[in-house]
């Protein structure tokens, strides 16, 4: 769903793909060469995907770059001074805040760099795999500035603070390995098999009680924010909604009647 630049007669580009698969699992592909720089335009561009994807939930979704790059950050170009940032932030904000809130498993597939607005990206996906000579970081203090799209706060609560305060505070490219090791990556796979990989955890995924996964998320991640006592009641919540699907109703007849592991999920 390419976008238009303010002027009526030069469009812009198809720069965020979306493709629904048959398996039930939507994939989003950066397109902007050559470094899938996250301009305005495609933040806008991946904002309404994840509005459509919020809409009508596929069983999964996996984001992705190019085989060379995911997503080399911000399009510095567009930077000005504090007025300026704080729009461009908003927009940062707004996009990554989209497709945190996809009530659906969410995967980030990495290959090359994922760099400043382009690991952002990355950490507001629920899971993350990455080739094994991939590299990430936080390198906006190279500039002189902070990040701006999620960094000091979903770095924080992935990796915890000190190692976040190490990222940011020097701007490093942490390679893969070592991003496995401090859970920054959830797995670390052959570079020409990233893809592939992420497409079949996310179709296993797909083949799950998707409601109830969108329904754990959901209080996972609220319940991050809150004293623990508000989260318990959050997930008590969350535990009586997801007892209102057609899935919780199949599962459990399943079990009794099969023993774990036997249901066929519809979805609903």
């Amino acid at each position: 769903m390419p976008s238009r630049s303010s002027s009526a007669d030069e469009p812009v580009p198809e720069l965020v793909h979306l493709d629904r698969r048959d398996d039930g699992v939507a994939l989003l592909r950066l397109d902007h060469p050559k470094v899938n720089a996250l301009s305005r335009a495609l933040l806008g561009q991946l904002l309404g995907h994840a509005h459509a994807l919020h809409e009508d939930p596929p069983g999964a979704v996996v984001v992705t770059g190019s085989d060379r790059i995911f997503a080399a950050g911000a399009e510095i170009s567009e930077f000005g001074g504090p007025q300026e940032a704080a729009s461009y932030g908003a927009e940062f904000r707004e996009a990554f805040d989209a497709l945190a809130s996809i009530p659906r498993a969410t995967i980030a597939a990495i290959r090359g760099y994922a760099l400043g607005g382009g690991l952002e990206l990355a950490l507001a996906a629920d899971l993350r795999i990455a080739a094994e000579g991939a590299r990430l970081g936080q390198p906006e203090i190279l500039l002189g500035i902070i990040p701006g799209g999620g960094g000091t706060q979903r770095l924080a609560r992935l990796v915890g603070p000190a190692r976040a305060k190490d990222l940011i505070f020097s701007g490093r490219h942490v390679p893969a390995d070592e991003a496995l090791a401090i859970g920054l990556l959830d797995r670390v796979v052959p570079a020409d098999s990233v893809l592939d990989s992420a497409l079949g955890w996310a179709a296993e995924l797909a083949g799950g009680a998707v409601v109830a996964q969108g329904l754990a998320k959901q209080a996972i991640d609220e319940g991050l924010d809150v004293a623990l006592e508000v989260g318990l009641q959050i997930e008590q919540d969350r535990f009586v909604d997801s007892f209102r699907t057609e899935d919780s109703q199949v599962g459990i007849a399943s079990f009794l009647t099969k023993g774990p592991g036997k249901a066929v999920f519809t979805g609903r």
